[in-house]
């Protein structure tokens, strides 16, 4: 599943970093924290690989 906006790109490459271990779980915070405890790091390195080019910076919740 693509991102949607950089936002949620950047969520999933720090999720992802924490996954792999480059970064301290224990640092994560909202949605981050939430793609680490739900997705397998094959989805979150699909969601944090989307080409960032004309994605808004945030997108509704809905």
């Amino acid at each position: 599943m693509p991102a949607k906006s950089k936002a949620q790109q950047q969520a999933a490459g720090a999720a992802l970093a924490a996954k792999r271990g480059d970064k301290k779980a224990g640092s994560l915070k909202g949605a981050s924290k939430s793609m680490y405890k739900s997705m397998s790091e094959k989805e979150l390195d699909k969601m944090a690989s989307t080409k960032t080019k004309g994605k808004p910076k945030h997108v509704s919740g809905s």
